[in-house]
């Protein structure tokens, strides 16, 4: 087992804080998350390694004195993608289609041995606080348009994208990816710029995505409603009037 230096906070997340340690970052979860959610992040970026994209190469799992878990993978030099836009202003547009067109890129890839998409939606519909004639529109929905077995990020966002000096970007936080449609990761993308309540940077995006990727806004939307009875199960008060509001399969036909 590796020794742990604890002295270099770089980030605070709910349920985890992310320290660095030389070339090397430590992500250390608190009690609420299991063995099996750990190893579960831990294999879900290991399996994404093969497919040669740019990430954090995962260096061990392991527990520290207190118990707690551990990944530890390599630390990547570099600005987020979010850091240069809210550092640069003027240059958002440049920095937002470079976090689009890496977002293609990714889902042109696929990783057979990760989740599917669609088992992890409808898992997330028959969790979500909603009446089950919602729940049976949602499913229904999901059978019709989760054809794909693509690469999904899972929380595609500007804060996971790394841009290291030389140009070359890398990408963080695989805890979420699944294989199945990117129309389905491009509306998380969108939903998390609602929730935050920037719907003019979620517009931005949706609009240059279906632009570069050819795709049409419609397709994205089909979606909406079924990100969006996956996101209320995390029960976030302020989140769920927004939420319940997409649920309404109606709103996207």
């Amino acid at each position: 087992m590796s020794q742990f230096n604890f002295n270099s906070v770089i980030a605070v997340r709910k349920n985890k804080k992310i320290y660095r340690d030389g070339d090397r970052v430590m992500k250390v979860f608190n009690s609420d998350y299991s063995k099996t959610d750990v190893l579960n992040e831990a294999l879900n970026q290991a399996r994404v390694e093969t497919t040669g994209l740019n990430i954090p190469k995962i260096l061990e799992v392991s527990q520290t004195t207190d118990g707690e878990w551990v990944i530890v993978t390599e630390f990547i030099e570099g600005k987020t993608l979010q850091q240069l836009m809210d550092e640069f202003p003027e240059d958002k547009e440049k920095y937002m289609e470079m976090f689009v067109k890496l977002q293609i890129e990714v889902c042109k890839n696929k990783c057979t041995l990760l989740t599917k998409l669609k088992d992890k939606m409808t898992n997330k519909i028959e969790l979500a606080n909603i009446d089950s004639a919602t729940k049976y529109e949602l499913r229904t929905r999901l059978e019709g348009i989760a054809r794909q077995n693509q690469l999904c990020h899972g929380d595609f966002i500007p804060s996971n994208i790394i841009l290291k000096e030389d140009g070359t970007l890398y990408i963080l936080d695989w805890a979420h990816a699944t294989q199945g449609a990117p129309c389905c990761d491009a509306a998380r993308t969108y939903l998390t710029y609602c929730l935050d309540n920037d719907f003019d940077t979620a517009n931005q995006y949706l609009e240059m995505y279906c632009n570069l990727s050819g795709i049409p806004t419609r397709n994205i939307q089909r979606w909406l409603p079924i990100v969006a009875a996956s996101q209320s199960v995390k029960n976030v008060p302020e989140e769920r009037e927004l939420l319940l509001s997409w649920i309404n399969v109606q709103d996207f036909e």
